[in-house]
C-alpha cells in the first residue's frame, strides 16, 4: 500500500494537483467513479472486463488518496470494520441471508 500511495503522491505533485485533492473532493471522486463502475452493468451483467478493471482502479486509486490525505492507515480500518461488521452479522444468524443486521 505504501508503494500506491507513494506512486499517488508523485503523480499529483508533478501536476500540481495536491490543491484539488482535498478530502471532500476525493469523496465526491469515490461517489462519480462508483457511478461509472455501476454503469458496466446498467442494462445487463455482460460487462466489459477491461472497463471494469479501469472502473474499480479509478474507485480504488481515489479511495487510496483519500486515506492518505487523512492520514489513515487503509487496511487498518477495512480490518477493524470488517470486525464490527461481523459482530452486526454473526454467521449463526447471518449465514446464507441478505437480511440487514437488525432485521435478523
Amino acid at each position: 500500500m505504501n508503494d500506491l500511495k507513494q506512486a499517488f503522491r508523485e503523480f499529483s505533485e508533478e501536476r500540481d494537483w495536491d490543491q484539488f485533492h482535498t478530502p471532500e473532493n476525493l469523496a465526491k471522486s469515490i461517489s462519480i467513479e462508483a457511478g461509472e463502475l455501476l454503469e458496466c452493468f446498467q442494462w445487463n451483467d455482460d460487462f466489459d472486463r477491461e472497463e471494469l478493471c479501469d472502473e474499480l482502479a479509478d474507485v480504488m486509486s481515489y479511495c487510496i488518496m483519500l486515506a492518505d490525505r487523512i492520514d489513515v492507515d487503509l487496511e487498518e480500518i477495512v480490518l477493524k470494520k470488517l470486525e464490527k461488521t461481523k459482530a452486526k452479522y454473526p454467521v449463526e444468524k447471518a449465514r446464507g441471508k441478505s437480511t440487514k443486521y437488525d432485521k435478523l
